[in-house]
């Protein structure tokens, strides 16, 4: 999986936030934040083969079942899609 190169990950007093750089600023309405969860599948979207290793990644880490762990990293990359950030 890809992610878009003109997103920089920052953290700032604790929140991890998605900063446009470049032209990219232009395009988007500012920062991007990321919960927990969203911060954790940022973080592994580059080395992850597909969304199955995400989900995999999700149930190493937190105390959750197979279903709520494949909704919730289904949703987040969803959204990223509809933003073009993925």
């Amino acid at each position: 999986m890809k992610i878009r190169k003109e997103l920089i990950r920052r953290e700032i007093a604790g929140d991890v936030i998605l900063v446009p750089v470049g032209g990219t600023v232009l395009e988007n309405n500012g920062l991007f934040a990321l919960n927990e969860l969203g911060a954790f599948l940022w973080d592994r979207i580059p080395a992850a083969a597909d969304e199955d290793a995400l989900v995999a990644a999700v149930l190493a880490e937190y105390e959750v079942d197979e279903a709520t762990a494949r909704a919730d990293t289904a949703e987040f990359l969803q959204k990223l899609r509809e933003m073009e950030i993925l």
